[in-house]
């Protein structure tokens, strides 16, 4: 399953890598006759404008590994430090810590992103910067946990009487045993950033200015019995995607 899951993975950056040489029009621009069949002028067909869909899906894929891969780096990030200050520090820290850490766990995610994006504009960085905002509470409660159960260790104690410093001990210590699990973690958010990315686009609250699986969707809503390929690729895309991240998760979690 990993392998599958890094080959679904890395078949997408190169996808997204070479987009300039796959399709290099615009995937907003009219191409062609509006609600084409696919052919070998256009692989996916048209939409209903007249745009190629296999451009828009070439395009789209850039769009969601940028909100996948910020997205989940950013949450990451934000729970690797949260976790880390509250295990290595205890007492009323680690309290108000958690306690926060549970306030935002309990947060309906996508509403709230569909609430902030309505109010402060539709762009591409105002996502990831919610979803990394909201998605860090499961990885901050696994690595405090992690760091509560390796400072009690030996080697740990020894550290610390030689003199390490807190900062010292998370990074060195702790943070080589938590990269899997969060590695792991890192993947789930990734998938759930880009089916989130795309359920804002699909309802038309994505970035107008860059192209999405999810707004490929939304143009597509009304079209499905007279154009199935307009909602058929993009579907697909968005569900192997989703699928690669949580496959290369589940292998990081597995046991060996």
């Amino acid at each position: 399953m990993r392998t599958l899951g890094v080959c679904l993975l890395g078949l997408l950056l190169v996808i997204a890598a070479s987009r300039p040489f796959l399709a290099p029009a615009d995937p907003f621009a009219v191409e062609g006759r509006a609600l084409a069949a696919p052919s070998a002028g256009h692989p996916f067909g048209t939409d209903d404008l007249g745009r190629d869909v296999f451009s828009g899906v070439i395009h789209g894929a850039a769009t969601s590994l940028q909100v996948g891969l910020a997205g989940a780096l950013g949450a990451m990030v934000i729970g690797l430090l949260i976790g880390g200050a509250a295990g290595i520090r205890g007492g009323w820290v680690d309290q108000a810590l958690m306690r926060g850490t549970e306030f935002v766990q309990s947060m309906p995610r996508f509403f709230l992103a569909i609430t902030v994006v309505s109010i402060f504009g539709a762009s591409l960085s105002l996502i990831v910067l919610v979803i990394a905002l909201t998605a860090w509470p499961g990885t901050a409660r696994v690595f405090r946990s992690l760091v509560l159960t390796t400072v009690e260790r030996d080697f740990v104690m020894a550290s610390r009487a030689a003199g390490a410093g807190d900062i010292a001990i998370l990074l060195r210590h702790v943070l080589p045993l938590a990269l899997p699990t969060a590695a792991a973690h890192a993947s789930y958010q990734a998938g759930g950033a880009i089916l989130a990315e795309a359920g804002l686009s699909f309802l038309g609250l994505g970035d107008p200015s860059v192209m999405s699986w999810g707004t490929q969707l939304g143009f597509a809503q009304h079209m499905v019995r007279e154009a199935w390929w307009m909602s058929v690729f993009p579907g697909v895309a968005v569900t192997l995607t989703a699928l690669a991240c949580n496959l290369v998760a589940d292998s990081l979690t597995a046991p060996s």
